[in-house]
């Protein structure tokens, strides 16, 4: 990513976390949709707490971007455990559809070509890392 991409994803972002809540509703109403067999992953049902810590990652990842090498242990540790809780990679695909959609709901016309492209290279890159965490066991 481009100093300018991560500058792109973090200035949008800062948009989005006033409605964090309903972009974390918007999300998963979307993953669902997209993918009814992936409900099953989400044991507890508590999906107000899981869109908190899905915007909590979320979070920490855009502002991470900057530093990859301080991120990525977190960012595969984070992979490891979706590993655990069943995610397979072609989950990735469908989530990334569902968080660029939730984007686009949020930001309106502030979600511009250029904001989906960064968006997109930041989960690309996020959902990489990720995958390569999955291939290890996780360490609580």
């Amino acid at each position: 990513m481009t100093p300018q991409q991560i500058a792109l994803v973090q200035h949008s972002f800062a948009k989005v976390r006033p409605i964090a809540t309903t972009a974390a509703e918007l999300f998963y109403n979307r993953l669902f949709s997209l993918d009814p067999g992936l409900r099953p992953l989400f044991k507890s049902g508590d999906m107000a707490r899981q869109g908190q810590m899905l915007m909590s990652m979320i979070g920490t990842a855009v502002a991470g971007l900057g530093n990859l090498e301080k991120l990525s242990p977190v960012v595969r540790a984070l992979g490891a455990r979706h590993a655990d809780y069943g995610v397979q990679p072609r989950h990735y695909m469908v989530v990334g559809a569902a968080l660029l959609w939730t984007l686009e709901q949020g930001l309106g016309n502030d979600f511009t070509p250029e904001v989906r492209e960064a968006w997109a290279g930041a989960y690309e890159l996020l959902s990489q890392v990720m995958q390569l965490g999955a291939m290890e066991p996780a360490t609580a």
